[in-house]
């Protein structure tokens, strides 16, 4: 975190982050049921919007030029719009999550890959050690969840998935290099206008906008709406202001983990030995790659 951080706030953020961004296992899980995934998001980020709006209104937020506009619009379309597009589309194709979960986990690397020549951050021999093992820890807390015989694993699954990753790699890149001195609140409000745009377009194309209203529907759009997209994704903005984009993204490591800990708790799925094996493994990594930003 920078120097001018609180101490609470940077021991503390990268752990609520984790917690909250994992929790969208949640609402995913229980929304997912009830409308078309790109329709799902469109009403997601619709409701976000206007929350964010009224936010920035009610502390007079400064509101961005043109430039910072298009820019935070930029960063909103590939890290909401095209990334959840994407891993939504996926899942809903019938990709098992852990599958798609092991895809998006590649991303931690394709962040250090890039941020060298784009940010010109250094990614040492530490930092490079960290995500190696980050990623055989991710590969033990998913393995007992992958079932490469599905029928949901084909081009037209991976391609999406692959095509989340990407974005959200690109995205943080993005943000990173040209939208942290944008206002959160009201860089907000552009970034979700964009992707509810292209969801929306999306949606216009493929989906018949069709929506099961339900108890665990409006659940779970409240959850994702407050927790993730507000929360969650406010903490992320400020960790990627804060820090190295690559440490950032390293933190995405430890999702799938306590992911699985979650389900374990409340949907009563398995949980193995060697799962929690992954699990240790990974934190060690995430805290070897914290050390080589010191």
């Amino acid at each position: 975190m920078s120097d001018r951080s609180p101490p609470l706030f940077a021991a503390l953020a990268p752990g609520v982050f984790v917690l909250l961004w994992s929790t969208g296992y949640i609402g995913s899980r229980m929304g997912a049921p009830y409308a078309e995934p790109l329709t799902f998001l469109l009403i997601r980020f619709s409701i976000v919007t206007v929350l964010m709006a009224g936010l920035a209104l009610a502390f007079r937020a400064p509101w961005p030029n043109r430039r910072g506009a298009l820019h935070a619009a930029i960063a909103g379309v590939l890290i909401h719009g095209l990334y959840l597009g994407g891993v939504f589309w996926a899942i809903d194709g019938g990709m098992p999550a852990g599958v798609a979960a092991l895809i998006v986990g590649l991303q931690p690397v394709l962040t250090a890959i890039a941020a060298g020549p784009l940010l010109g951050e250094h990614v040492g021999v530490r930092h490079w050690i960290g995500l190696g093992v980050g990623l055989l820890g991710l590969g033990l807390v998913l393995g007992p969840k992958l079932d490469i015989s599905d029928s949901g694993i084909s081009l037209a699954t991976i391609g999406p998935a692959v095509f989340a990753t990407a974005a959200i790699t690109l995205g943080t890149i993005y943000q990173k290099r040209f939208a942290t001195a944008t206002s959160l609140l009201a860089g907000g409000v552009y970034q979700y206008l964009a992707a509810g745009v292209v969801v929306g377009i999306g949606a216009l194309m493929v989906e018949d906008f069709e929506v099961q209203w339900s108890g665990e529907f409006v659940f779970a759009m409240a959850w994702l709406v407050l927790v993730l997209s507000i929360g969650g994704v406010t903490l992320l903005m400020m960790l990627i202001r804060a820090g190295a984009v690559s440490r950032v993204a390293s933190l995405f490591y430890l999702v799938p983990a306590l992911t699985a800990l979650i389900a374990w708790l409340l949907f009563g799925e398995t949980l193995t030995y060697v799962q929690l094996l992954g699990m240790a493994i990974t934190g060690f990594a995430i805290a070897l790659v914290a050390r080589s930003g010191k």
